[in-house]
């Protein structure tokens, strides 16, 4: 029986997880397509992906709202439901409107979903923190498969970008179903943090924004900009486009690994370090001009390790499940409206010195500023009563 149950609640985390990026990824192999379609310019376009981002972090902090009024087993179906009911909508898209309405709708699931199944975790597995890496490894592999394979599926249905993109709506659906059994044995909790007192009495969770906004702000850049960087070496679009997918599945293993070191070692500090110094090295073989296949490897093993270090912060630290749910969503609330700026601080200074070497010493200005927050946290997991 105790084994059943580990598998059905590992199963939620897992599918959970894997539906917090398709709405996203999905759209980019398409975009030019959607853009001809609809008559979207550039810049109205990338708002298709920077305003989800931009909702996960501004909308992180209903979370703690929800979390408080209705429990974490409620919220986490709210905000699948949202994502499932967003994402099939854009079967009836015909204009740009119902679209950013879509992505708004998602963008608010996503944001509510994020910090919840933090909660969650810290709630059914406190001696267990490993399973962040089930956590992080299901989102990067939802985003891989969302992205490698929108194309294919456009092509399959008519050539119907609006079918392609409501496709993803089903992985919600196992999701969804899981979810229901765990209502009827909900307790409801109203011991959350007001956020007044976490902004202001609780320094630990200013230091994991700081870290959480640098991590992402890195995230975001190398995603939407190292095809082009490596175009600007002189590499064809087919080679930017396996190097870009190269970086995504390298994160897949590291993101799961790294969580379970930790949970053995106990020695957080020295793996954020190693994260950071390992997107360091891939920086400067970049900035130097060496094989950018080498430099996506240390850029995708820095990044598959620090987004689930950094989710795992609040869990280690927070008292209980409440707490880490308040943590969470106001890590990731600043964090993620600092790393949507990353992508356009790249475009601005690109438009300004008509290169990317300001960019990249900027990205490792920001690595060094990350590096100092690390040093600030510390490896001791300390608990603000």
């Amino acid at each position: 029986m105790f084994h059943l149950r580990f598998v059905y609640l590992m199963m939620i985390i897992f599918f959970v997880s894997l539906n917090l990026r398709p709405s996203i990824t999905s759209i980019g192999p398409l975009l030019d397509i959607i853009q001809m379609d609809l008559g979207m310019g550039g810049v109205t376009a990338s708002l298709l992906t920077a305003l989800p981002v931009f909702c996960m972090g501004l909308f992180a902090i209903l979370a703690i709202k929800l979390n408080s009024l209705l429990g974490m087993e409620k919220s986490l179906l709210i905000a699948m439901a949202l994502i499932v009911v967003a994402t099939f909508l854009r079967i009836f898209v015909l204009n740009s409107f119902l679209l950013f309405a879509t992505a708004l709708l998602s963008g608010i699931g996503i944001g509510i979903a994020g910090p919840i199944i933090t909660g969650f975790i810290k709630k059914y597995f406190p001696n267990n923190l490993g399973f962040m890496g089930v956590y992080s490894v299901s989102m990067v592999i939802g985003a891989a498969v969302a992205s490698s394979l929108s194309v294919p599926l456009y092509q399959r249905m008519n050539e119907s970008w609006q079918h392609a993109l409501s496709f993803w709506s089903i992985l919600g659906i196992p999701a969804v179903l899981l979810l229901i059994p765990l209502l009827t044995k909900v307790e409801k909790r109203t011991d959350t943090l007001p956020m007044s007192d976490i902004f202001v009495k609780n320094k630990r969770v200013t230091l994991f924004m700081s870290l959480f906004g640098c991590m992402a702000a890195i995230f975001y850049s190398l995603t939407a900009w190292l095809a082009p960087i490596v175009q600007s070496m002189g590499f064809s679009y087919s080679q930017s486009g396996l190097i870009l997918t190269l970086f995504t599945v390298i994160q897949i293993p590291v993101s799961f690994l790294i969580p379970l070191l930790v949970s053995k070692t106990g020695n957080r500090k020295i793996w954020l370090l190693c994260c950071s110094i390992s997107e360091i090295i891939g920086i400067l073989i970049l900035l130097l001009h060496f094989s950018p296949w080498v430099a996506t490897v240390f850029l995708g093993i820095g990044a598959g390790g620090l987004f689930p270090l950094a989710l795992l912060l609040p869990i280690q630290e927070a008292k209980n499940s409440e707490q880490t749910v308040s943590w969470s969503a106001m890590m990731q609330f600043g964090g993620y409206l600092i790393g949507a700026l990353g992508p356009a601080f790249i475009g601005l200074t690109v438009d300004v010195f008509d290169n990317f070497i300001p960019a990249l010493v900027g990205l490792l200005i920001i690595i060094g500023v990350m590096i100092f927050t690390i040093f600030k946290i510390g490896n001791h997991e300390q608990v603000i009563e």
